[in-house]
């Protein structure tokens, strides 16, 4: 139990550390950040704060949808705030301007989200909030994953660009890289995502084999 739960706080630093080298590096943030980032415009609140706002009512939305969460869910939406704070009051990773190191802070980022994902999915406390929506909303409407993970991110970018978000190039090359990302980290480490048998730990209930299934692919 000790080994997973260091494995889940070491993959939510990167996965913070990730989400900040990709703010820092100024060419456009995932879409979730671009909503976070376009948030904190009107509210007076950090970015680790409006990402911990953000997750806790997408854990809301999901679970009247049928999608109860688990302690990955509630950890996902806390540590992950609270890290992203952390990391940028200390100064560690200014903003850059040259397109170079823009670019390999950028694919810095998305590298360490990828590593980032596979340890704490491989803790094996269940999805993130933002996945557990995504396969809500999956089991309500019966269209494809793909399909309902693109209707979201690009619902999301929308609302975070009309709130002063940074889209840039970055965004375009998060989302044509970052699922690679992820799949190389699980292939270094000879794991399948789907493999993994999630134990959330509270709000135990009986799924079905269906379920199980859509929430391992997700």
């Amino acid at each position: 139990m000790i080994k997973r739960i260091l494995s889940l706080l070491w993959g939510l630093f990167l996965f913070a550390l990730g989400i900040v080298l990709t703010v820092q590096s100024n060419l456009g943030t995932a879409p979730w950040d671009v909503l976070h980032l376009g948030l904190t415009n009107y509210l007076p609140l950090t970015l680790g704060q409006v990402s911990q706002l953000t997750g806790i009512l997408v854990i809301g939305v999901s679970w009247v949808l049928g999608v109860k969460p688990g302690w990955g869910s509630f950890a996902n939406m806390y540590f992950i705030g609270l890290f992203i704070d952390l990391i940028m009051a200390v100064g560690w990773i200014p903003m850059v301007n040259h397109w170079l190191l823009q670019l390999a802070m950028l694919f810095m980022g998305i590298w360490l989200i990828g590593w980032a994902t596979f340890f704490y999915l491989s803790a094996a406390f269940g999805a993130g909030p933002r996945d557990s929506l995504m396969v809500a909303v999956v089991r309500k409407i019966g269209w494809p994953v793909w399909k309902i993970r693109t209707i979201l991110e690009t619902s999301v970018t929308a609302i975070g660009y009309f709130l002063g978000g940074p889209v840039g190039v970055g965004t375009i090359i998060i989302a044509f890289t970052l699922g690679p990302s992820i799949q190389w980290a699980f292939s270094i480490m000879r794991k399948r995502a789907q493999d993994i048998n999630h134990d959330p730990l509270i709000f135990r209930g009986r799924q079905s084999a269906s379920s199980n299934k859509l929430e391992q692919r997700s």
